[in-house]
């Protein structure tokens, strides 16, 4: 799992351009959205085509669950593995 958090942290910084952090300073319990890494709705969706080009999941549409899975690093770690193990 700390090999996927590793991974979605440096996605995340490319996928969405992100130049004032380096993926080491992403702490995988810190909120994407708002507060916390400060992403926004463009963002959620730029990361969800990088997620699918990347892990071959799929997103349905936003829901709550799909929030959830979004809400920090190791949520979404849980949920691509999730994703894979089906």
């Amino acid at each position: 799992m700390e090999k996927l958090e590793r991974e979605l942290k440096t996605l995340i910084v490319d996928a969405l351009k992100l130049e004032d952090i380096a993926p080491e300073e992403i702490d995988s319990e810190e909120p994407l959205f708002n507060d916390g890494l400060g992403l926004d709705s463009i963002d959620a969706l730029e990361l969800g085509v990088a997620l699918r080009k990347a892990y071959g999941i799929k997103i349905e549409s936003v829901t709550d669950d799909v929030k959830q899975h979004f809400a920090n690093v190791r949520s979404l770690a849980r949920f691509i593995q999730s994703q894979r193990a089906e």
